[in-house]
């Protein structure tokens, strides 16, 4: 029985993302987020239809500033009063889960695609896409780079600039490259 590159990596083997039934799927996203990185933004104060209508689950009362970019847009799944702020790329090789309430900061990148080791194989497009669970109530802040297979659970804080490399647990503050753990509790308290 043939397996195709699409059953691969949805199946989280390895396969090759130069595949024309891939690079269909892809070019489906990229129209879909080049219609919504150009509306007029009254028009994108909720999430657009165009990312509605590519996002796995969009959620409810969610918003993608622009720019934006996704690989497939058809793994992503959000949940509500999820908030991606201007420049976030998610290349959702495998399932993004964005759990309720979390805001994710400028310029994040979630990374699914974890290419070859062996230079041969990688410059012949073989990768295995690993899944990325972000919990409810996280704060991704800005730059900060979350990397394939990694799960950062409920109220987690990620720091500005972090490389998440491993999961993170319930209500951490993690930062720095790679991330770890804030000692003493994590950043002061503003208070309003």
């Amino acid at each position: 029985m043939m397996v195709s590159e699409r059953q691969k990596m949805e199946a989280g083997d390895w396969y090759s993302c130069l595949d024309d039934e891939l690079e269909a799927l892809r070019m489906v996203a990229l129209n879909a987020v080049h219609a919504h990185n150009h509306l007029p933004p009254s028009e994108r104060r909720a999430l657009s239809a165009p990312l509605c209508g590519l996002f796995a689950d969009p959620g409810t009362n969610c918003l993608v500033e622009v720019p934006f970019h996704c690989s497939y847009g058809r793994n992503i799944h959000l949940g509500t009063e999820v908030f991606i702020n201007s420049g976030c790329v998610i290349l959702d090789s495998a399932p993004v889960h964005i759990g309720h309430g979390t805001m994710i900061g400028t310029g994040v990148q979630i990374l699914c695609a974890d290419h070859h080791r062996d230079p041969a194989k990688r410059r012949a497009g073989i990768e295995i896409a690993r899944p990325v669970t972000i919990g409810a109530n996280v704060w991704i802040g800005a730059g900060a780079i979350v990397m394939p297979g990694v799960t950062i659970e409920a109220e987690a804080i990620v720091g500005a600039g972090a490389v998440v490399t491993r999961d993170v647990s319930q209500g951490a503050t993690v930062v720095g490259i790679p991330a770890k753990p804030v000692q003493g509790g994590g950043p002061p308290t503003i208070d309003p």
